[in-house]
């Protein structure tokens, strides 16, 4: 048994993998949680598809492609914010037409452009070809955003909340919801290797969501969620290994079979473990048998 743990540690390439899952199983359930509470999970989905274009511009003018997919990304989710706000599209509409039209854009790009972009790597993942460039890349992004939700966790709390109120009391709102964008956007980013930008959806939401069904706090949902995110890198990397199967399908299925197991399962939340409330007829003969005995 412990050979099995072992052995894929002798290659260079399996601790690379197990350095940026570890990164990425910390950060994205940190930033998740704050999408899961908005209600604005799938926005990361959007903006993970919102950087294609971004990417396929600075491929082809050789550019660092953080910098042409972190505008792309921002640009994208400024894009939803200015529909929503000049016209009477809903939210999830505008999300919509946003992800689609960036996604078919950067599909066109890397045709028009001929670029030699990895299409399959860069939409499903390939942690076992990470390089130390992309560790450090990801190591940096994960620091900075986690010292930032570390020194201004109440206001982004007051802010996930009560919006409103958070205006009113002075905190800038719209500088929260600038960072707010980018940490999204540079997670995607951070998280691309690993799970590529189709399922990186899956690992912002799956752990935060288990951890949702677990705890009550915010602070606790993010700790634990990392947690569980780095456990579900680790196993889907190394079932990615033993079982020959693409690395970012295998982490997405860990991470899922876990959340279904907590639904199932939670002590408060589980839909077969969960204290069932008292139907209403049991509740009134509680309370006849107590009338009979006051008599």
């Amino acid at each position: 048994m412990l050979n099995l743990l072992t052995e894929p540690l002798t290659y260079g390439f399996m601790q690379n993998a197990l350095a940026i899952s570890t990164l990425v199983g910390i950060l994205c359930p940190v930033v998740g949680s704050y999408l899961i509470v908005q209600r604005m999970a799938l926005l990361g989905d959007v903006i993970a598809h919102c950087v294609l274009p971004g990417m396929s511009l600075s491929f082809f003018f050789g550019i660092d492609i953080l910098i042409g997919a972190f505008g792309s990304g921002i640009l994208g989710s400024f894009l939803i914010g200015w529909i929503r706000s000049q016209s009477r599209v809903k939210v999830d509409a505008a999300m919509a037409l946003t992800f689609s039209t960036f996604f078919a854009l950067g599909i066109t790009l890397i045709t028009v452009l001929k670029n030699k972009i990895d299409l399959d790597s860069f939409l499903f993942g390939d942690v076992l070809g990470v390089t130390s460039t992309d560790i450090y890349r990801t190591l940096i992004i994960s620091l900075v955003i986690l010292i930032v939700v570390r020194l201004f966790y109440k206001e982004l709390l007051f802010y996930t909340f009560d919006r409103t109120g958070a205006q009113a009391i002075g905190l800038p709102i719209n500088a929260i919801h600038f960072g707010f964008m980018a940490a999204i956007t540079l997670t995607v980013i951070a998280s691309m290797k690993a799970v590529g930008v189709i399922l990186v959806i899956s690992l912002l939401v799956g752990p935060a969501l288990t951890a949702y069904l677990l705890v009550k706090e915010l602070h606790q949902m993010m700790l634990l969620g990392s947690m569980i995110g780095v456990i579900v890198s680790f196993a889907g990397v190394y079932l990615s290994y033993y079982q020959n199967v693409p690395s970012g399908p295998a982490i997405v299925l860990v991470s899922s079979t876990l959340f279904l197991f907590t639904f199932l399962f939670s002590p408060t939340q589980g839909i077969l473990t969960r204290p069932e409330p008292a139907s209403r007829s049991a509740r009134l003969l509680r309370k006849l048998r107590f009338i009979r005995r006051a008599e």
